[in-house]
């Protein structure tokens, strides 16, 4: 039962910066798992800044001592030292990029996995309520943009602070007075940028906005159906120019990105130059001065080491601006993790051991919103093991959402639905979708192979069990003189195939999953009368000794159900024979009279 005073998930559009509420501690707790590789990747890390900063001392040697004294052998061993120290240093980068990028895809990959299972979680109602497009969104856009950021950050963190640290460290040893003047003109440079970061996180869920809708149009009107609507109705002119705008929309964005903080950037490449400029203006100083000159050797390794203090601070500010774009693509994934799951296994929940089948209903009431009308209200039924209950009412009446509350695809807000005594909410919701089937009135079929697509319903299903149930569902003939037969793959949606076909296939589909409750849901309302009639009798062979709910959209093919239930605003009106029913002359035979009419 959904809990009073909590409204059923749903995604929808932010409006505000709720990214700024994304801790990150949450992020960092992403890389939690891998914390040994990361400890690992630490330690190389340092011993990496280590050997970066050996060359400048080994530089200074050699213009301060082994040249002025033309020491040939000394000269050489410091030169080694310095292609050692690179060769290393070069070495541990392409190793620790490949365990960083190592560690952060398999962060990626969990990711993107926990959001995958968190949607699959979701009941059906959640989908019904949201679109497509902003699932989609969700999965690629939101988790690919943040890609970047997991698979580089926490090595870029490591190697750059440690980075930083030993150059500080060294710079002070070589020469602390160049290094106290240096270490405050360097963070004046690098507080100019400090606006960038707020900026380009607000461009950054402007952008993600935009995509996600973007993502929608794509969805809706480059599907088979979509397409189909717009050049039946004439009006692809206009998707086009919704495409168009929306389109408009993120190139303007992409734009503003990438001019946002111009002048911040060319303030970096400024430093490069303007900061070794002050180093030697200083040292030029102190010796046209008299004061006690800074040997040559010093001043360029000096230099030489600013350089590289300058990248690797630089970086460390663009990993918290990366961060900071990113937190709005965090905040809407963690959006997806941290929705509630409406219909769930209850701790303890036992497994459905099906007897007979017997579907039973007592005060079961249901609403879509925890604030919106009910349903379905007050609803008692009966339906013995083996036996069949058509559900029968006009649009609206309730009765998809009836038989969908046996399956547990929806909740029920108040009372109990029970197969052979046992509260489906006590059992496994695997457990229940074995022992209760549904074929549809919308058969979908995966993009793959026809064998594929029959072993969905069970997967170590044989050859022989396939063409078996194909055979019992008579469409076994048509699947061999495919070209390809059973390895024939279907097409979008099962579209080379008709509809009669397509439902032939899903009574082969079922069959092979057996289940002892079967639930039809206007199987055969889309159809034509000559091949209605061909599946109706498929379906009633499949319904023979099952505890079938069978939804009726003609009345003609419920005449000989062993209990037609008559609903009406989601009550029970009236219940009996199609015989009882007819003699009652109420509703249903009312119904039936319109039928016929």
């Amino acid at each position: 039962m959904t809990s009073p005073g909590i409204r059923r998930p749903e995604l929808t559009e932010p409006t505000g910066d709720g990214d700024e509420h994304v801790p990150l501690r949450r992020i960092a707790a992403l890389f939690h798992p891998h914390r040994r590789a990361l400890a690992t990747l630490g330690v190389l890390l340092v011993v990496q800044a280590g050997l970066g900063v050996a060359s400048p001392f080994l530089l200074r040697e050699i213009l301060d001592d082994a040249l002025p004294h033309r020491d040939a052998l000394l000269v050489s061993l410091l030169a080694i030292g310095m292609i050692a120290a690179s060769l290393g240093s070069g070495g541990l980068g392409v190793l620790t990029t490949g365990l960083s990028n190592t560690v952060g895809q398999q962060v990626m990959n969990e990711l993107r996995v926990s959001v995958y299972c968190r949607f699959q979680r979701m009941s059906l109602g959640f989908f019904t309520r949201t679109k497509t497009g902003e699932v989609l969104s969700r999965v690629f856009n939101d988790i690919g943009g943040v890609d970047n950021v997991v698979t580089t950050t926490a090595a870029s963190i490591v190697q750059n602070g440690t980075t930083v640290l030993a150059i500080t460290v060294a710079i002070l040893i070589m020469d602390w007075q160049l290094a106290l003047l240096s270490l405050l003109v360097v963070p004046l440079f690098l507080l100019f940028t400090l606006r960038l970061g707020g900026k380009q996180r607000k461009l950054a869920r402007g952008r993600t906005r935009r995509m996600a809708r973007l993502t929608t149009i794509v969805e809706e009107s480059l599907s088979v159906t979509g397409v189909l609507l717009a050049k039946t109705m004439g009006n692809q002119s206009m998707m086009r120019d919704r495409f168009a705008a929306e389109s408009r929309e993120v190139a303007m964005l992409e734009r503003s990105a990438a001019l946002a903080g111009r002048w911040q950037r060319a303030a970096r490449t400024m430093s490069l130059t303007i900061i070794p400029a002050l180093v030697y203006w200083v040292a030029g100083l102190e010796l046209a001065g008299g004061a006690a000159p800074v040997s040559l050797g010093t001043v360029v390794a000096f230099t030489s080491m600013l350089n590289r203090l300058l990248a690797p601070a630089t970086a460390m500010q663009t990993v918290s601006q990366s961060v900071a774009s990113a937190k709005a693509l965090f905040g809407r994934i963690f959006e997806v993790l941290d929705l509630p799951a409406e219909i769930e296994d209850r701790p303890g929940a036992g497994e459905l051991a099906v007897r007979g089948g017997a579907v039973s209903m007592r005060g079961v009431g249901f609403r879509y919103d925890e604030d919106g009308p009910w349903t379905l209200r007050d609803i008692d039924l009966d339906v013995p093991a083996g036996t069949t209950t058509a559900l029968v009412g006009s649009t609206g009446s309730g009765k998809t959402t009836l038989a969908y509350l046996v399956a547990r695809l929806y909740e029920v807000a108040e009372g109990q639905v029970c197969v052979d005594g046992t509260d489906v909410r006590d059992v496994t919701l695997a457990s229940l979708a074995a022992g209760v089937g549904l074929v549809s009135q919308e058969t979908y079929l995966f993009h793959a192979s026809v064998r594929e697509n029959l072993r969905f319903a069970k997967p170590d299903a044989t050859d022989e069990e396939l063409e078996s149930a194909a055979k019992a569902a008579h469409i076994h003939e048509t699947l061999a003189a495919l070209p390809e037969g059973y390895d024939t793959v279907v097409g979008q949606r099962g579209y080379r195939f008709s509809g009669g076909e397509k439902q032939r296939m899903a009574i082969a589909r079922i069959l092979l999953r057996n289940p002892p409750v079967l639930i039809l849901d206007e199987a055969t309302s889309a159809l034509d009368n000559r091949t209605e009639r061909a599946v109706q009798t498929e379906l009633d062979r499949l319904a023979a000794g099952r505890t079938t709910l069978t939804i009726a959209h003609r009345l003609s093919t419920v005449a000989d159900a062993d209990q037609i239930v008559v609903l009406d605003a989601g009550r029970i009106a009236e219940r009996g024979t199609h015989a009882d029913l007819l003699a009652l002359d109420g509703r249903y035979a009312r119904l039936v009279r319109g039928e016929a009419a």
